[in-house]
């Protein structure tokens, strides 16, 4: 049985999209010269990070596979409205500019692994079917 499984599924989905919000915050944040602290870092994921997770949840609910890119649009649009409903709640910076590269960054991000872990397993069946 491949790493790339079905069995495997739930662990990589939960796993990338968690590192996709991470690497999202710790870039934004040394971009712009502030800390890239576990706190710093944290205070900025975690509004997306808890918009991924009900994206997921709703995923579960519906038997899904989160692998694909249909899951990734709905984990993309989630984790961003809600990631900047709170922020605007919370008082933190919601620019124009914030929302346009977030949308472009996160949804290179959650379809980028999603594609990318697509065509290895496309290749893979593809090689298995070759004489």
């Amino acid at each position: 049985m491949s790493w790339n499984s079905r069995r495997n599924a739930w662990p990589i989905a939960i796993g990338a999209d968690a590192l996709v919000v991470i690497v999202f915050a710790a870039i934004g944040r040394a971009s712009h010269d502030k800390a890239t602290s576990v706190a710093g870092v944290w205070h900025t994921a975690w509004p997306f990070a808890l918009g991924a997770a009900i994206a997921l949840g709703i995923t579960a609910a519906t038997k899904a596979d989160p692998r694909t890119l249909a899951v990734g649009v709905r984990v993309w649009l989630w984790a961003l409205v809600l990631g900047m409903v709170a922020r605007r709640a919370l008082g933190d910076g919601t620019a124009a500019t914030f929302v346009v590269v977030a949308t472009v960054v996160l949804g290179a991000l959650f379809l980028g692994w999603r594609l990318a872990l697509g065509w290895q397993r496309w290749t893979s069946r593809w090689r298995r079917l070759k004489p």
